[in-house]
């Protein structure tokens, strides 16, 4: 693959992805041949599709805030990439977003990787990455997988999905802020100033 826009309509092409391209929505990614870090998470909410800005919502504040960096890095400095399982807002479903199209990060996050040769880490944000990403080697559970996160390192690093409605979960779980966020926020930091 040459270049990104060439991958980009390759995948506005497929067939899968139709009615998105018929409705005149592209998919949403990034890829900086520059990037050290790579989030690669669940798919774009409709406020992040809708405004072509992944992360833009609630969830993205919290993600940047346990990553201990700005808007201006995240989105200008070209050391971030972010690769969702799905580049396409699933739907809603009973209790939320729908789940990422299964198929879909078989089918083009190897393609996609390729253009970020300098990854030197990969956070995994939720269950569908670290289920991808980290296969045999996951625990039972996320809070097990997320709990032995110094098992992954230095590759990959998971952590929950930062959204809002996981607030359950924090409150069963307070180590994570207490001990997880601190790590990551220093393992980001040693990466972005090398």
């Amino acid at each position: 693959m040459d270049s990104f826009e060439q991958l980009k309509q390759e995948i506005m092409a497929d067939s899968d992805n139709k009615k998105y391209t018929d409705e005149g929505i592209e998919p949403l990614f990034s890829t900086p041949s520059t990037a050290k870090i790579l989030i690669v998470g669940q798919a774009p909410g409709i406020k992040a599709q809708e405004s072509k800005i992944f992360f833009n919502d609630k969830s993205g504040v919290k993600l940047r805030e346990w990553m201990g960096i700005d808007d201006e890095i995240f989105y200008k400095s070209g050391l971030i990439g972010v690769v969702p399982m799905d580049f396409y807002y699933p739907g809603k479903g009973k209790s939320g977003d729908l789940p990422p199209r299964k198929n879909f990060a078989k089918k083009w996050h190897d393609k996609v990787l390729e253009f970020m040769p300098n990854l030197e880490l990969i956070i995994l944000v939720g269950k569908y990455a670290q289920d991808y990403y980290l296969g045999n080697d996951k625990k039972q559970n996320l809070t097990e997988t997320v709990y032995n996160y110094k098992q992954y390192l230095p590759r990959y690093f998971p952590i929950v999905h930062p959204s809002p409605l996981n607030f359950r979960w924090h409150n069963k779980n307070p180590w994570f802020i207490k001990e997880v966020v601190p790590e990551l926020q220093k393992r980001v930091k040693e990466i972005l100033q090398k």
